[in-house]
């Protein structure tokens, strides 16, 4: 076992550890993960995944890897876009939320241009100059070593390609910190109680949007990787970023 150490939210754990506890919860809470997410963010996630879909500028033909895709929101949406010609590969560590994907994307009549794989952003399966774009939404918090993770999408790309990462951040008005950080903290654990009867999973999923980096931190993360053109755009005050790069 690796010496290595990293966070799981609020604990200090070993790096073997935290993949184990990671996928614990998310195996935990993959039956409820839609609904849970509709009434955490009362529905405006859903705003958050069209601005990050339009962002992507993704066309017919292409080739897009949706990893830590889970439940498959944005491959849905990604699978009209690129059609018949193109591909969309959903991909995420856990294999109950590959399975909630894959059973709600083919209740949704989405079959024919989707590929599923269950991986480790860390260490993509993939060969280099592989995806026109990659999406990484809500998953970038959970990985152990995320500058592995981002160099190895990186490479995935084509050149000319380009990567998005819609995540949690850091809000930038000072009192909507404050109420976020109570509703977080209070509420969401509360929430995960009565509706999943998880308050563990949800209170480490608030935490770990706390150690998450912020903005500037993860576009820094970003240019060391080798993306360029980065930037970031703040959503809903800040509580949510969506970050693109390019690599050229």
């Amino acid at each position: 076992m690796s010496d290595k150490t990293t966070h799981f939210g609020f604990q200090t754990v070993n790096q073997e550890e935290k993949v184990h506890k990671v996928a614990e919860v998310f195996h935990s809470v993959a039956n409820k993960y839609d609904v849970m997410n509709d009434l955490m963010s009362f529905g405006i996630h859903r705003l958050w995944k069209r601005f990050t879909i339009e962002a992507c500028q993704v066309q017919r033909g292409q080739k897009v890897l949706d990893l830590a895709g889970g439940s498959g929101d944005l491959t849905a949406r990604l699978a009209h876009l690129v059609g018949s010609e193109g591909c969309v590969v959903l991909s995420d560590i856990n294999s109950s939320m590959l399975s909630v994907g894959r059973e709600k994307l083919i209740d949704q009549g989405l079959i024919g241009n989707i590929e599923y794989v269950q991986a480790n952003a860390e260490k993509l399966p993939f060969p280099n100059s592989s995806f026109d774009c990659i999406t990484i939404a809500f998953g970038l918090r959970n990985v152990t070593d995320k500058d592995a993770a981002l160099r190895a999408m990186y490479n995935s790309l084509k050149p000319g390609g380009r990567l998005l990462i819609l995540e949690f951040s850091k809000p930038t008005i000072p009192l909507l910190d404050k109420v976020y950080e109570q509703y977080s903290f209070k509420i969401l654990p509360l929430m995960g109680k009565l509706i999943a009867d998880d308050a563990n999973s949800y209170r480490y999923l608030a935490e770990s949007i706390r150690m998450h980096p912020d903005q500037e931190t993860l576009l820094s993360m970003m240019q060391e990787a080798g993306f360029e053109h980065c930037q970031y755009q703040n959503m809903t005050g800040g509580i949510v970023a969506l970050h693109k790069g390019y690599k050229f």
